[in-house]
């Protein structure tokens, strides 16, 4: 991800299906872009943008709600930007191929945080292996439920 995508990025949380979940983001900045504990993408399926992901350290903050996970841990977070490229299985291919890339490179485990009623984000998560480990609760990034995936 780049400056250059904001637009596309703008475009993406305008849509009721991704504010729904993401609610109005401020758009990202070089200094958000540059900031080492975080890995931002834009996905591509035959050369159309489709997505965003981001994966980062869980303890790149001390108050983190995954900070107690294991040394090397990471955190995903993603979502579709296009309705069209909803419902094909593109998430599960996307989110699939950058864990495998993130297990390879020596993460111990991978960890999201779902809104407990996002029952297709957390059907996804199912199908690709994360569990809930821990009831629902309030993070400062809203409500979630933590669910960990291991290789």
């Amino acid at each position: 991800m780049t400056l250059d995508d904001h637009d596309l990025l703008k475009t993406w949380q305008s849509t009721p299906h991704v504010q729904e979940w993401w609610g109005a983001q401020k758009p990202f900045d070089e200094e958000d872009l540059a900031d080492p504990r975080v890995a931002r993408w834009i996905v591509s399926y035959a050369k159309r943008p489709f997505a965003f992901m981001q994966d980062y350290t869980v303890h790149g903050w001390d108050d983190h709600h995954f900070a107690h996970l294991p040394k090397g841990a990471r955190g995903i977070d993603q979502y579709i930007g296009d309705p069209g490229m909803i419902g094909a299985g593109h998430g599960s291919a996307f989110i699939s191929a950058r864990m495998q890339v993130l297990f390879d490179e020596g993460a111990p485990v991978i960890a999201t945080d779902p809104h407990p009623e996002n029952h297709r984000a957390i059907a996804v998560y199912r199908k690709l292996g994360f569990e809930p480990f821990g009831p629902p609760q309030e993070t400062r990034w809203g409500l979630i439920v933590p669910m960990l995936a291991k290789r």
